[in-house]
């Protein structure tokens, strides 16, 4: 059957709530057959993700959804069947009232932030009565075990990096402009939040036995290598050299593109979720920046991804990962970026044995749209 869904998408900030509605709204439509409109406060963001996407348009079909400006006033809309919250935004106050007003009423799901965290499971699905109107939403929790709302996946995405995987490596790094790699060069990407273990670690790639090559994509992290490299500024199509290491920068790219980059590469820094996901299903090792939060309270979400993620690795290799991490999170303790890295390239091959047996287990967790899905169905 094919039901209708509004989500909506307060875009905060660093594309993280956009990346993960994006996907979401793509996969309702295009794996589940749904009708879905995409609500969204900042077309101008979006587009960074997508650039088909035309900032000024105040409705755009696009990958099969429909995508809609959000903005204020709120003209009236008959809301859809299911009705997201991407993150707690909240939902405009006419819209809500429409809500209200039909009978029966939508299954409303404020889509939570993806967690590790035990209560994870505990929380997901229970019910929250509105306080004046007959509507109820329901908190629904990505997570890593089938108790809970699964994980991000397309139904082909397995197909699709086998496929890329198949085909001859250098048609993707020629098409951004690189070589393909030599048979010791470790190819790295890196996604990330401003960082004061950054410069340590661009040490200790300039300071490696053997090449390293760094694809940087544009964001905020550029002004801090920068000021480590002496330069004025940075830019896409830049490239920089410093003992082993190559630095390269490159324009920011669309999701599918950058999903291609966490394929190809060796070793993938990532920030946030969106892109912390998609890096767990490239098969790839990788090291997780959380985002920032008052009273390091990233860091126990940090901790409880970490304690899945390494526990069928074990030994030398678990502590590298584990203390790579940390460090990259600004976590007290530790010997130091570049015995940090020392030890990560010294297990590198078994972290790359783990990082592929790793996605292999997400599966488990189930799809996040398939559980949307049956859990309006069942509502």
């Amino acid at each position: 059957m094919r039901t209708t869904w509004d989500l909506f998408c307060n875009v905060v900030d660093n594309f993280g709530d956009i990346g993960v509605a994006w996907r979401l709204a793509r996969g309702l439509a295009r794996d589940h057959g749904q009708a879905v409109r995409l609500w969204v406060d900042d077309l101008g963001a979006f587009r960074r993700i997508w650039p088909a996407i035309d900032p000024e348009a105040s409705e755009q079909s696009c990958e099969g959804v429909t995508v809609c400006a959000w903005r204020a006033p709120f003209g009236a809309a008959e809301p859809a069947r299911v009705v997201v919250e991407a993150f707690g935004c909240a939902l405009p106050g006419a819209y809500l009232a429409a809500m209200a007003g039909q009978s029966p009423p939508p299954v409303w799901i404020n889509l939570e932030y993806l967690s590790a965290e035990p209560w994870v499971a505990d929380h997901h699905g229970l019910p929250s009565p509105h306080p004046r109107l007959p509507l109820t939403k329901h908190f629904f929790f990505p997570g890593y075990s089938a108790d809970t709302g699964g994980l991000l996946v397309e139904a082909d995405l397995a197909a699709r990096r086998a496929a890329f995987r198949t085909a001859p490596a250098s048609d993707f790094w020629r098409g951004i402009g690189l070589a393909a790699p030599l048979n010791d060069e470790l190819r790295v990407s890196l996604f990330a939040y401003e960082n004061p273990a950054l410069a340590a670690l661009l040490d200790a790639w300039a300071a490696d036995a053997r090449p390293v090559t760094c694809l940087v994509p544009e964001g905020r992290v550029l002004p801090q290598i920068a000021d480590w490299l002496g330069a004025a500024g940075l830019r896409a199509g830049d490239t920089h050299r410093r003992g082993a290491l190559a630095l390269h920068v490159l324009p920011f790219v669309d999701q599918d593109t950058y999903d291609r980059l966490l394929w190809a590469c060796d070793l993938n820094f990532v920030r946030g979720e969106d892109s912390c996901v998609r890096a767990q299903w490239a098969e790839r090792p990788l090291v997780w920046q959380a985002y920032p939060q008052a009273d390091a309270a990233h860091w126990d979400k940090l901790e409880a991804l970490l304690a899945r993620y390494t526990a069928g690795l074990g030994g030398a290799a678990a502590r590298a990962v584990e203390d790579m991490w940390r460090q990259w999170n600004g976590m007290p303790g530790g010997q130091g970026m570049a015995a940090c890295w020392a030890a990560w390239r010294a297990q590198q091959a078994a972290i790359a044995r783990h990082a592929g047996a790793w996605s292999a287990q997400l599966v488990a967790a189930g799809s996040l749209a398939a559980k949307l899905v049956e859990f309006a169905e069942n509502k």
